[in-house]
């Protein structure tokens, strides 16, 4: 009689891209809920944001001044000044006049005897905020999917738009292990910073068991534990209350990692090394966040070449870590990242599985690290 599979034990390295097509058939976008504003910045938007109106609804004042028609000032000047009449002031950001076209500003307006005469013509539409002009009725602000930034909140904010829908997935991240281990717990820092830049909200329990056990995260992510060793147990864990659907992934570093469900909960076991935590995040736990937050988990990079050559192992996609400057970037580790390689690099590169590495001068895509 064959013994039972032991699901600590790897049988085969899945490639990357079947992990990922893997999370994408298991892992939906979660539910949307409406929040203000304020608490928008860094969450990804379950829905486009539309002006529901125009921004400014009627014409406003630019800078401060004087309301006039500007047909009235064309030959205005300091040897024949012209006479306000009506003399309507105004101060930035106020609706202008019925019947005035632009701003005369307060430099080419001179006061005599308490009347007010301008010495320069104006144009048509000088210093005037046109209705429609920053925001016009209907135009898409940001889509679904996007992060909301800083700026974009102001703006929103600005133009009269009080709550967005976003999407913001609880993710329990955790050690395999209780204790200090300075190793899996910079790992754990690390994700734990990365999942709130990707629009999650990160939650943390003390150990994999605890985490495993957290009904209210839509994810899990356990550092450690994905291994052969005589503590690891991390595989066990999640083949005994839920399902193991990965075990071994074509990636380097990250060899080890597991993916697998509890339930509708998606769970990611990511090896106890900075490197392969690191690795693991960049290629699949980003992505299986984005794809409950219906976000874009591909991040842009930039192009550089390869200072140098890099060799990968084929059959093995390879995370390289690289430091750029300008248009070059040299590969400063390969396999394992030493601690001074992971503070020197500021991007990294992917190597695809079929491909033997890079030759010098290789145009790559740079992407960068969190």
């Amino acid at each position: 009689m064959a013994a039972e599979h032991d699901p600590q034990q790897m049988t085969r390295l899945t490639p990357l891209a079947e992990v990922k097509a893997r999370i994408d058939a298991l892992v939906k976008p979660i539910a949307p809920r409406r929040i203000a504003i304020a608490s928008a910045v860094g969450r990804v938007l379950a829905e486009d944001v539309v002006a529901q109106a125009a921004v400014p609804v009627s014409a406003r004042v630019m800078r401060d001044g004087f309301a006039v028609a500007a047909e009235a000032l064309s030959d205005a000047s300091s040897y024949a000044p012209v006479r306000l009449v009506p003399t309507q002031r105004v101060d930035a950001g106020e609706a202008m006049p019925a019947g005035t076209d632009a701003v005369a500003l307060l430099d080419t307006v001179v006061e005599r005897d308490g009347r007010f005469a301008a010495i320069a013509p104006v144009a048509p539409g000088d210093d005037v905020l046109t209705a429609g002009v920053d925001i016009k009725a209907g135009t898409l602000l940001r889509p679904a999917g996007a992060v909301v930034r800083g700026t974009d909140a102001a703006a929103f904010a600005a133009a009269g738009i009080t709550e967005v829908a976003v999407r913001e997935p609880r993710v329990c991240v955790a050690p395999a292990r209780a204790g200090h281990d300075p190793i899996i717990t910079a790992a754990v820092e690390l994700l734990a910073g990365a999942i709130a830049t990707a629009g999650g909200v990160a939650r943390r329990a003390a150990d994999g068991a605890a985490a495993l056990a957290d009904t209210e995260a839509d994810v899990i992510i356990v550092v450690g534990g994905t291994g052969a060793g005589r503590n690891d147990m991390s595989v066990r864990a999640l083949a005994a209350a839920g399902e193991v659907v990965v075990h071994g992934v074509a990636l380097m570093p990250g060899e080890t990692t597991a993916f697998g469900m509890i339930g509708q909960r998606a769970v990611l076991l990511v090896p106890g090394r900075l490197d392969a935590a690191l690795a693991v995040w960049l290629t699949l736990g980003r992505h299986l966040v984005a794809r409950l937050t219906g976000g874009f988990g591909d991040v842009q990079g930039t192009l550089a070449l390869l200072t140098r050559k890099h060799a990968s192992p084929l059959g093995l996609a390879e995370v390289v870590p690289v430091h750029q400057s300008g248009d070059q970037a040299e590969p400063i580790a390969s396999g394992y990242w030493p601690l001074q390689a992971i503070v020197r690099a500021n991007g990294w590169i992917l190597v695809p599985s079929e491909s033997e590495g890079y030759p010098a001068g290789a145009e790559v895509v740079v992407r960068a690290l969190p």
